[in-house]
């Protein structure tokens, strides 16, 4: 199919007008919305980052796609690699077209090379003093999850640090201090040990709904099932089973016409009915004849839950982690005020010293917040974003996933604001030892992010083997959307193709 031609005209000189008024645009734009910022930014460091996210978000409101085509006939179409870079990327594009339309019209000064590669540098200085130094060949950190095993066994850390693990994750909803304690301690002298650095990261809970009771204890579900989601189980019995939920502050805050979801997405429900009690919902998805089981998570995607992101278990953990970890994870946060929340109660126990956070970014409303949140965040301390593909994919749809995912990434990438890549990363090796096609090449598309998690299971020291050789590999071809030309071995004339093929 042919692509429609641009409405932009064609000609350079035509082009570099266009791009003059669209940089006049932006720069007022953009420094509009940087002033707003300024005040809350206390690292000076940061401020060029602020200011370029400014720029990106005026750029990214309007279309650029007759632009972008428009430029690529002169070979010039290097808007799609603007994320780091806004001013110095579009200046040198219009010096450029300017040098082809021979104009004496004032243009902007062509970037030097260090100003214009000095969005990517900050970017790896965020990385560094967020996650720490690595070594080796790749850039992308291994970020694991720390199984109960690695307070038991001292050799366990030892193992994975010698595999490429560059960051430990301890989820707070899991174990106890003394737990964690142990194996932090195990973690230190095993970096001790290998002369690897590895941050620790603790991942608080956050106000996760999950079921609480069922009753009856044992029910299987079928499409168009009823059931009760309650404040609590009444004792008489009921002819539809009942569920309570861990949070029962969410119920009045449910309406009638809402999806609820159970277990990831893996059973769906609508709400047909509310009262003082809580909500009677029909089952719309579902496997026929599956279990309901406490524990599993809720999400509800249509309502606005107001909740609290610290609940008392997390201000109980964050005494712990601000003498033992290097980063703090912060699940279900949606706005700059919950990012200020945070800070706050760090400074109890922190004072001056920046303890490093990562967001955590699992619903339509913290997508839209956060602009916001990465000013209030990272224009104080080292700040990361993780995309917790579990929980966001359930809340905004799985259509809609791949898309966001994207959208996060290049938002991060104008704010030089490191990303972690989560949920479910060779989930079938870490857990079975043989990984699926899809969640290979999944890991090959995370070398655009600065790292990627691994979850606990058995298998998970083969993971970081395997993760750590297709991070290294696709670094080579591609850095965030910027390939690289490597040269290709596959195809090399006058040889074999299992020669080649051996070679790479």
């Amino acid at each position: 199919m042919l692509l429609e031609a641009p409405t932009v005209p064609t000609s350079p000189i035509a082009l570099l007008h266009s791009l003059l008024e669209l940089r006049r645009e932006i720069t007022k734009e953009g420094e509009a919305r940087f002033q707003q910022w300024h005040s809350k930014i206390k690292r000076p460091e940061f401020i060029p980052s602020a200011r370029n996210l400014a720029y990106y978000l005026a750029l990214r409101w309007r279309d650029l796609r007759a632009i972008q085509m428009a430029l690529m006939p002169w070979g010039l179409s290097s808007l799609g690699r603007i994320e780091s870079r806004v001013l110095p990327n579009l200046d040198a594009v219009i010096n450029t077209l300017g040098a082809l339309c021979h104009t004496h019209e004032a243009l902007p000064p062509r970037p030097a090379l260090d100003a214009f590669f000095a969005g990517d540098c900050q970017l790896r200085r965020q990385t560094e003093e967020l996650f720490g130094p690595i070594r080796g060949k790749r850039h992308v950190r291994i970020m694991v999850t720390l199984p109960t095993e690695a307070g038991t066994d001292p050799q366990w850390s030892v193992a994975l640090l010698r595999q490429g693990m560059n960051c430990a994750r301890i989820n707070c909803a899991h174990d106890d201090p003394a737990t964690w304690e142990a194996m932090i301690g195990h973690l230190r002298v095993a970096s001790q040990l290998t002369g690897q650095p590895c941050k620790i990261l603790m991942d608080l809970g956050g106000p996760k709904p999950r079921i609480a009771e069922i009753a009856p204890a044992m029910v299987r579900l079928h499409r168009g099932d009823r059931l009760r989601l309650t404040r609590q189980i009444c004792p008489e019995g009921s002819e539809i089973p009942q569920l309570t939920c861990s949070l029962p502050e969410i119920l009045p805050q449910l309406e009638v016409g809402q999806r609820i979801w159970i277990d990831d997405g893996h059973i769906g429900g609508q709400i047909i009915h509310k009262d003082e009690q809580g909500v009677e919902f029909t089952v719309t998805h579902c496997k026929e004849g599956q279990r309901l089981k406490v524990a599993k998570g809720l999400n509800f995607p249509d309502s606005d839950l107001r909740l609290c992101p610290l609940t008392e278990s997390d201000r109980q953990h964050l005494a712990f982690a601000s003498c033992h970890a290097d980063i703090i994870g912060y699940s279900f946060v949606q706005s700059a005020e919950d990012i200020a929340l945070l800070q706050r109660e760090l400074e109890n126990y922190c004072g001056d010293r920046p303890m490093g956070i990562i967001a955590k970014i699992e619903t339509p409303k913290a997508i839209r917040a956060l602009p916001e949140m990465i000013i209030q965040a990272a224009g104080r301390q080292p700040f990361g974003v993780m995309i917790a593909r579990g929980d966001l994919a359930v809340e905004i749809g799985y259509q809609r996933l791949a898309e966001m995912q994207e959208e996060i990434l290049w938002l991060c990438e104008a704010a030089h604001v490191p990303v972690v890549w989560a949920t479910q990363v060779l989930e079938n090796l870490v857990k079975k030892g043989v990984p699926s096609r899809a969640e290979i090449t999944d890991a090959a598309m995370a070398e655009r992010a600065e790292c990627v998690m691994l979850n606990k299971g058995p298998y998970v020291g083969l993971a970081v083997d395997i993760l750590d050789d297709v991070l290294a590999r696709m670094e080579a071809h591609q850095q965030k959307k910027t390939p690289q030309l490597r040269a290709l071995h596959s195809w090399q004339p006058c040889e074999t193709e299992t020669v080649a093929i051996g070679r790479q």
